[in-house]
């Protein structure tokens, strides 16, 4: 990511969005293992040491990555279905919200996606910890979301009888891989893909 010589002279404590957007294109393209905490510091402009006024990891980073798509995922799919009575209007609306990205937004996905283990297991900082227990929640959150769709489909009779839980698994697993593979340069572009997947998605659920 290039930055200009006008963003390198703003202070380290005004830096925040800035060093996660750095951070996102590094262990998006290359690779989060791959990535020099350095490197991040080298992109944003400043000395490693005042990555620390807001980040005390590598990892805290990747964690805020991660936490902040999933809260971004709750708001698009609250904002997609919440004023739409009809469930398969309201499951269209979710899958075309779910996969509306742009290519630094794609990235973000990516990184949630490869690095969903890393929820699994506490960590020994503060820090880490809070935002993979809450990063934990919004995961939750996000099932319920769709199981709640799913199971309003089911009761109006719109979407075929079955465990609500796992058509809305099955549904949002769809969704997601959509993330490890998809390349804003390569031959299908998102819109095509978007209604490939959305139309896939109905047909799982339908009566």
């Amino acid at each position: 990511m290039t930055v200009d010589s006008g963003t390198r002279r703003e202070s380290p404590r005004s830096k925040r969005s800035n060093i996660l957007t750095a951070a996102i294109e590094q262990f998006g393209r290359i690779g989060y293992e791959h990535t020099k905490w350095a490197s991040i510091a080298d992109e944003v402009g400043i000395g490693q040491t005042a990555l620390y006024h807001y980040f005390e990891s590598k990892a805290h980073c990747l964690l805020t990555i991660m936490r902040l798509e999933l809260a971004d995922s709750v708001d698009r799919f609250v904002t997609a279905t919440e004023n739409e009575a009809d469930p398969e209007q309201a499951l269209r609306a979710a899958v075309a919200a779910a996969l509306r990205a742009e290519p630094i937004d794609a990235l973000q996905r990516r990184i949630l996606q490869n690095h969903m283990d890393m929820l699994a297991q506490p960590r020994q900082s503060k820090k880490e910890e809070a935002e993979r227990l809450r990063s934990r929640e919004l995961v939750q959150e996000i099932e319920q979301n769709w199981t709640e769709l799913i199971e309003r489909g089911i009761a109006a009779g719109v979407f075929a009888e079955g465990d609500p839980k796992i058509l809305g698994r099955m549904v949002l697993a769809v969704i997601i891989s959509v993330w490890r593979w998809y390349r804003p340069d390569g031959s299908l572009t998102l819109a095509e893909i978007t209604e490939t997947v959305t139309e896939a998605s109905v047909r799982m659920v339908r009566a």
